[in-house]
């Protein structure tokens, strides 16, 4: 008996997607920490490279997250300040520049020989000024490059055992979670593996002595390379980096140099504290509102809602190290901050953060008059009005 062919058992038919709008892509974030910042600044705009001044003045002021992100993306404040209303007004003249740069090359001349003499004269064993010194080149492509070309130099220089000069080398230094890399005028390798960091500045130097404030300066900035030196030192057999720096300036009225070694061991401890205490700029720039920007091209208003969406710690101190402080500062009066009176006066008022609330208090309209705070300012303004119905009575 034939058989027909086996029945074909249906297909299930494929259910059809529902009607309705799709469901938009989110849209994708850079993926890295660099492609973020580089949005944070602008498409268009180049880094602008963190030294070690602009670090040592992060660092005497560690809570004001809006410096670490901006000094951490390279954004150029002083062109930010400027587009916001409020340049800063100070900077090395050209005059300053070009005359420092001079007296450095003069310092420099002669494969380094004459800043050779005046390292051993101040912090040499003794003895004759050493000759043959090597200077190696310290070309590469980037500051990547050149930061591990340096690295290199200074293992090389070491094992050799003798008297090195580096000019202008490249150090990296983590700030924040991102990596900062900073120059230098020289570091010396002396034959028994000390590392000494130079700074040359055009200052002068009367009688032995120059002007305290900008040999602390000096000295907090000399602190930063000495930090970031310490890195390569861990790694390399034999060295050791110098508490002590040299500071190169010109003599008295003259161009001719002089030295005096300057001890960085509490400036070196101060900074690393503080460097330390930074919020890392991930972590800031993750918390910013969608299409936050800091390009100065852009509108006022965009730039001036940018900058708000950060938070920022100002001090008068900032009036001299940083290219914002004239924008924060307006900021900071429009609001009544406290903080727009300093530092220490910030510190004595406790919980009182405008200066409304500290006029409230001091009248009796406003605090607690157990707060030993509340209870100061009225006592002062007690005292101030007795004085003045005293003047007014002896008129």
């Amino acid at each position: 008996m034939a058989s027909g062919p086996p029945p074909q058992t249906p297909s299930t038919p494929r259910q059809a997607a529902p009607p309705g709008p799709v469901p938009a892509l989110p849209r994708e974030r850079p993926t890295t920490l660099r492609q973020r910042l580089a949005e944070l600044r602008g498409p268009a705009v180049p880094p602008r490279p963190l030294d070690a001044r602009a670090l040592a003045a992060l660092a005497a002021n560690p809570g004001c997250r809006r410096r670490a992100l901006l000094d951490g993306a390279g954004v150029d404040k002083a062109a930010l300040a400027t587009a916001l209303g409020a340049p800063a007004p100070f900077g090395q003249s050209q005059f300053a520049f070009v005359r420092g740069n001079a007296f450095e090359a003069r310092v420099k001349a002669d494969r380094g020989t004459e800043l050779i003499r005046l390292l051993h004269e101040r912090l040499g064993p003794g003895g004759e000024p050493p000759r043959g010194i090597a200077v190696p080149d310290l070309t590469a492509a980037g500051p990547e490059g050149r930061a591990a070309r340096t690295a290199l130099a200074l293992r090389e220089a070491t094992e050799a055992g003798g008297w090195a000069l580096l000019d202008h080398p490249m150090l990296a230094l983590e700030v924040a979670g991102s990596p900062a890399y900073l120059e230098p005028d020289a570091v010396a390798v002396h034959p028994d593996g000390t590392w000494t960091v130079v700074e040359i500045k055009s200052f002068p130097m009367i009688d032995g002595s120059a002007d305290a404030a900008k040999v602390g300066a000096a000295a907090r900035q000399s602190a930063v390379y000495v930090l970031a030196l310490e890195r390569v030192a861990e790694r390399t057999a034999g060295a050791e980096v110098s508490h002590r720096v040299l500071l190169v300036c010109p003599k008295d009225f003259s161009n001719l140099p002089t030295a005096s070694v300057v001890d960085v061991r509490k400036q070196r401890a101060v900074t690393r504290r503080q460097l330390t205490r930074l919020a890392r700029i991930e972590d800031i720039a993750a918390a910013l509102p969608e299409g936050v920007t800091f390009d100065p091209e852009c509108p006022r208003e965009r730039l001036d809602a940018a900058v708000e969406s950060v938070g920022a710690t100002y001090a008068p101190e900032c009036l001299a190290a940083c290219e914002l402080a004239f924008h924060c500062r307006a900021k900071a009066r429009a609001a009544g901050a406290v903080e727009a009176l300093g530092r220490s006066v910030r510190g004595e008022l406790g919980g009182l953060t405008t200066v409304g609330e500290v006029l409230a208090a001091a009248a009796g309209k406003e605090g607690d008059p157990a707060d030993p705070t509340v209870a100061a300012l009225r006592r002062a303004a007690a005292l101030r009005a007795e004085a003045l119905e005293g003047g007014a009575a002896c008129r």
